[in-house]
């Protein structure tokens, strides 16, 4: 007899239906899988022989093959043992014949407990497009996959609990819609706690408006990783789609808290400068994301930039100006999607005093010169924002001013991002960074004086193409924290001053 169950596989953040087809006949006793199977799944049959005797159903002696369709797609991991199981026990007449309109994805241990796996999200989804009514997963992933309105989520513990649904001798709850829920901040970081600093914060409330990548420089002490770790505080509420997109990533890393299952808050993660190339891209023998990938609609901060390897700082090229990242291995090529806002930290010399008011520099020029020439040119350019943070004052320290909260700084960003909702609605752009090009002319509308200052300025400072373009895009977001349709010559001028620490520092050597 034959028998067909429904289940999922994943290839890259997307997730695939895979019919899992059980035959059993007469012959010599033995249980193949077919359908291009890693090692991990080819295991799955000697759990499901511990799992079928654990609980007290008969493993067949007799030829089994399982495949795995479509043939043509590699499965991976071990999602697939909780189907396989159910279709020996259909196929041998132990279970009667389950519905059509089900899905089952699950990991089993020996003793017939259900596991759970990575990429229910992306799975559950998948199979409510697909018309799928009801999906059946590990408990602990219960409350991920009900996030999604449309399809009766079953959580399962074991296979004993599983069976006895299938015959109608127990009833399994369905599990209630999961209410979007914020974590708990172990830490309030908050950019009131930053005394002095006036002219970044501006700056760092324009990138957080746009989503505009930023490099900071400046001397050790002067308060870089302080300020870069206190923006995701100021940075605009997700959307539902985002909130989605991101939890997916997170949830085929297997990074997802059980109690809160949804990415909530803008990630933020973090790297050590000795990362590899593949742990910022994202590789593996089976591609799988990396840290550009995990801070998807969040933010990247590398401290230490020119502490990272050049091969490293070279990955982040294409991923910046695209939005996503392909990764090609031998098992396959897989494309992720990476729309980030980079923050990077460094000094402006290996000793960190270059330029600094009252410390004198150690370095030579030819240091410093291999120094800054640790990071290329074309990544230099796809900065929108150069911020030269200077060392805090006595008088700003001890001041008993209290600074401005992240919460009005917030509100600024919310209002400007609204604007810029509600100006690309028609179109898939969500912020003034990732507009195109060819949409840039119309989008920036300038002001006559505007123009003549532009072009002063493309004709003095040589500006490249992408410079010009990343200027009016900056001076867009100006325009709309100011809440002004056009694009005025003080937008501008505020938007060049930000585009001109790579004269001071690299055309100086």
């Amino acid at each position: 007899m034959i028998s067909t169950i429904h289940s999922m596989g994943i290839n890259g953040i997307e997730a695939f239906q895979v019919n899992i087809e059980s035959d059993i006949s007469q012959g010599m006793p033995a249980c193949d899988v077919v359908g291009l199977p890693d090692t991990s799944v080819k295991e799955a049959k000697n759990r499901v022989r511990s799992a079928i005797k654990s609980c007290g159903f008969t493993f067949p002696l007799a030829r089994i093959t399982i495949n795995l369709a479509p043939a043509d797609v590699r499965k991976i991991g071990s999602t697939y043992d909780l189907p396989i199981l159910l279709s020996i026990l259909m196929s041998s007449g132990q279970l009667p014949a389950i519905p059509e309109n089900s899905v089952f994805v699950g990991e089993i241990s020996l003793s017939g407990n259900i596991v759970p796996i990575n990429g229910v999200l992306p799975m559950t989804i998948q199979a409510k497009q697909l018309g799928f009514v009801n999906i059946f997963v590990p408990a602990k992933n219960a409350a991920e996959a009900a996030s999604i309105e449309g399809i009766n989520v079953y959580p399962v513990n074991n296979v004993r609990e599983l069976a006895d649904y299938i015959k109608g001798e127990l009833e399994i709850k369905r599990k209630e819609l999961t209410i979007i829920k914020k974590k708990p901040k172990e830490t309030l970081l908050d950019f009131s706690q930053v005394k002095g600093q006036y002219d970044v914060k501006r700056a760092l409330e324009i990138a957080a408006a746009g989503n505009h990548n930023v490099l900071l420089i400046g001397s050790p002490g002067s308060g870089k990783s302080m300020l870069a770790k206190r923006l995701p505080s100021i940075l605009p509420e997700m959307t539902f789609d985002e909130i989605i997109e991101t939890t997916k990533i997170h949830s085929i890393s297997g990074i997802i808290d059980n109690e809160y299952p949804l990415i909530t808050e803008r990630p933020y993660r973090a790297p050590h400068h000795t990362i590899s190339s593949a742990g910022l891209s994202g590789g593996g023998s089976v591609p799988t994301p990396g840290e550009i990938s995990l801070a998807h609609n969040g933010i990247l901060f590398l401290d230490e930039l020119l502490e990272f390897s050049r091969s490293s700082l070279e990955t982040l090229r294409q991923p910046l100006e695209e939005g996503k990242i392909t990764i090609s291995r031998v098992k396959g090529s897989l494309t992720y999607p990476c729309s980030i806002m980079l923050i990077a930290a460094m000094n402006p010399c290996p000793c960190g005093y270059y330029g600094h008011p009252t410390k004198a520099c150690t370095c030579s020029a030819g240091t410093i010169s291999r120094y800054l020439r640790k990071i290329s040119g074309p990544l230099l350019d796809r900065m929108d924002l150069h911020i030269e943070v200077p060392p805090v004052d006595f008088e700003s320290l001890s001041s008993k001013i209290e600074p401005e909260s992240s919460s009005e700084i917030r509100k600024r960003v919310n209002k400007a991002r609204e604007i810029q909702i509600e100006r690309y609605k028609n179109s898939s752009v969500k912020c003034n960074a990732h507009l195109p090009s060819h949409l840039v002319s119309e989008a920036c509308s300038a002001t006559d004086e505007a123009k003549k200052m532009l072009k002063i300025a493309f004709d003095s400072m040589k500006l490249s193409a992408r410079g010009y373009d990343k200027i009016l895009k900056i001076a867009r977001t100006i325009a709309d924290l100011d809440g002004s349709k056009e694009v005025a010559a003080a937008h501008i001028a505020e938007a060049i001053q930000y585009r001109s620490l790579d004269r001071k520092y690299w055309n100086r050597f």
